[in-house]
């Protein structure tokens, strides 16, 4: 089967202010260092109203609503920024996972990768940060929770910051698994192993700054695989960042681009094992624009090697 790629031109008009790093030439490295790839190329759609509140309240959607821009940008906090584009860029991220579930559910493709901007996975549940406005990997689990009828989804986040909105909106729900690693210390201060949500439901894995992917690997060989055998569900969603490479200018770990496609690698063999390899992955960090490129295309390559 296929790999589904879904973007759209809307997230490369979500702009940021000079020397941000989460900038649009993010998104156009790595469309450019995925054509040559045989994959099936979908239109991300602008997500609804009712799929955003399946994470978020309705007086947070207002509140960005009402700040977003006519012209020049909106601060909404130290790191986090609007601009007129932005509001459909973060609807395209959101519809672009909800399809990619409904693609992978529905046996349209084998899995599927959502190449979309801003990320999501810093967006709580009535706040903005981290570059993030919603929740697009939650809202994913919620959606095919809610709607799809599946009774356990995991979210597995290799971003190098922790994934503190994905918590934060799967904290109470007793049907989502959310693993995730981050380097720690290090911004935004949260993803202590003792952060293990209302039902058991989260796992945090913290690395070392300096530590690289022989750390990685022994971490995610012990504690996040048997995790996931255990959980046995019935989709996975991945929370892509690829900040944890070593060429990365806002963190401290040194993960190579063969690490990325190591962990790939294996979380789809699971899913292989539990669900039929279900997999659906979308974009978070990666701040340098050559490392971002290889270690999502070796990424996405994986993906496809375990669709065929």
């Amino acid at each position: 089967m296929a790999t589904a790629l879904l973007t759209h031109a809307d997230c490369l008009t979500h702009v940021t202010p000079d020397g941000h790093p989460e900038r649009v030439a993010r998104l156009e490295h790595l469309l450019h260092a995925l054509e040559p790839l045989d994959l099936k190329r979908m239109t991300a759609p602008l997500c609804e109203d009712a799929d955003i509140l399946l994470a978020h309240p309705q007086h947070y959607l207002d509140r960005l609503e009402d700040a977003l821009p006519h012209k020049s940008f909106h601060q909404i906090d130290g790191d986090t920024w609007m601009s007129p584009g932005s509001l459909n860029a973060a609807r395209r991220g959101v519809g672009a996972a909800i399809k990619a579930v409904d693609m992978v559910l529905g046996g349209e493709v084998g899995n599927a990768f959502c190449a979309t901007r801003p990320p999501g996975h810093h967006a709580e549940k009535a706040t903005a940060m981290g570059f993030c406005l919603f929740g697009t990997a939650a809202i994913a689990a919620k959606h095919a929770l809610e709607r799809q009828g599946l009774d356990r989804v995991a979210v597995v986040d290799f971003d190098v910051h922790h994934g503190n909105g994905t918590q934060d909106l799967l904290w109470n729900e007793s049907r989502a698994l959310a693993v995730t690693s981050q380097q720690m210390p290090l911004w935004p201060g949260t993803g202590q192993p003792s952060e293990r949500g209302a039902h058991d439901n989260i796992l945090n894995v913290p690395l070392p700054p300096e530590s690289g992917g022989a750390e990685m690997r022994a971490a995610y060989e012990g504690q996040v695989f048997p995790r996931l055998r255990d959980f046995k569900p019935e989709l996975i969603i991945v929370s892509a960042g690829f900040d944890a490479h070593q060429d990365d200018p806002l963190a401290n770990l040194n993960w190579s681009t063969a690490d990325f496609a190591w962990i790939t690698r294996h979380i789809c063999a699971i899913a292989a094992e539990v669900c039929g390899g279900k997999v659906v992955s979308t974009l978070e960090g990666g701040y340098d624009l050559q490392a971002l490129a290889a270690a999502g295309k070796a990424h996405v390559q994986e993906l496809m090697e375990a669709a065929q």
